[in-house]
């Protein structure tokens, strides 16, 4: 372990991974790993699969995510503001810091429900 930085030694190389896997039984994906410059493609790609369903309720579980970015909130209130009306996404326990981050930069968007259950 790198002292000075509190990550493991040698990690530097590895490249952030992001998985996401369709949900069984509802509409919506399992995320896990980072979201994160390396994997803002992949995120956002996921984000607008979210405009094309029709169920009024997506649920995206965020259990399993390490680190989000304020890029990777950004585009999840970004995503939820183009909803139209009546439709929602609901994050399944996401990482404390997502909450944070709309809750001080997007407050109030009606579109996004957190669930911590």
């Amino acid at each position: 372990m790198d002292s000075r930085y509190g990550i493991p030694a040698g990690s530097a190389d590895v490249a952030p991974a992001l998985t996401l896997l369709p949900l069984p039984g509802r509409s919506g994906l399992r995320a896990m790993g980072e979201i994160s410059l390396g994997t803002r493609g992949e995120w956002e790609r996921a984000l607008e699969g979210v405009l094309c369903e029709d169920e009024d309720e997506y649920y995206l579980e965020l259990s399993a995510v390490t680190f989000v970015d304020v890029a990777g909130v950004g585009a999840l209130a970004a995503a939820a503001q183009r909803l139209p009306d009546g439709r929602r996404i609901v994050l399944h326990r996401p990482p404390a810091v997502v909450r944070r981050v709309l809750d001080m930069l997007w407050p109030g968007i009606a579109a996004i429900e957190v669930s911590m259950s």
